[in-house]
């Protein structure tokens, strides 16, 4: 897959792709939208299309035991970071993309705890930070931000074709989850639960459990690239299955 960013400076690039954004507390997501004027693009992999980043949205559990929209073998993670993308060849905006077929491709990436965070997400975490966005339509702008920060180490995915998880759900997304999780803090996972879904003037309501419950998988068809025949210290699985679509690459434009 084909991460890149136009409008902006190669002797930029070189030292990571920056942009900025704005943090809004929605009332039901911590989100994060990248400015007009450094546009980040994926293509490649399992896309047939270029598609947009509109927003870096972020899910969390009340419970380090859940908060992921996404299980794996049954089991959920605290958290979940979606950058959510929308065709830019064949629709105009999000809005038009996200009930039209192809519209949209969701990067999900499972967050767990550790001493260490991921760096990108400490920006949007840490005190100074995450305490301007406490209530319901609160915002703060954000910049230099590296979006290549956010990805782990890894060339490896699943990707299936779903729905969007928030009302009405349309089933028009591609979903491709990252074959490793980002950090936080145990810190900043508690700062995350003392977001309020309500106004200042209004009762506290966390944010916690922002999350659509995982659904039936019917027919949809679950495809790879992880090797699942080369076992690893934490991967007793055996399986052979033969990888279907080529990793991520990076490309500076």
């Amino acid at each position: 897959m084909i991460i890149c960013q136009s409008n902006t400076p190669s002797r930029i690039l070189q030292g990571g792709w920056r942009m900025g954004g704005t943090m809004y507390n929605t009332g039901k997501h911590v989100s994060l939208r990248p400015d007009k004027a450094h546009l980040v693009n994926i293509s490649g992999g399992p896309l047939g299309y270029s598609y947009r980043l509109e927003e870096v949205r972020l899910h969390f559990g009340s419970e380090d035991s859940q908060g992921s929209e996404h299980l794996l073998n049954g089991q959920g993670f605290p958290g979940e970071v979606q950058l959510i993308h929308y065709n830019q060849d064949l629709y105009a905006n999000y809005t038009e993309a996200a009930k039209s077929p192809h519209g949209i491709a969701v990067v999900s990436i499972f967050i767990k705890l550790s001493e260490n965070s991921n760096s990108f997400l400490n920006r949007m975490l840490n005190r100074d930070t995450i305490t301007r966005i406490n209530n319901r339509h609160d915002a703060f702008l954000l910049m230099g931000l590296n979006i290549a920060d956010l990805y782990p180490d890894t060339t490896r995915y699943i990707t299936y074709e779903g729905s969007i998880t928030i009302p009405p759900c349309y089933e028009t997304s591609t979903w491709i989850l990252i074959n490793k999780p980002v950090y936080v803090t145990q810190m900043q996972m508690h700062s995350l639960r003392l977001l309020s879904q309500n106004e200042p003037y209004k009762i506290f309501l966390s944010m916690s459990d922002n999350i659509r419950p995982a659904q039936p998988l019917l027919q949809r068809c679950i495809r790879t690239n992880i090797n699942f025949s080369k076992q690893g210290r934490n991967c007793p699985n055996n399986r052979a299955l033969r990888p279907q679509y080529r990793g991520w690459r990076w490309v500076l434009v």
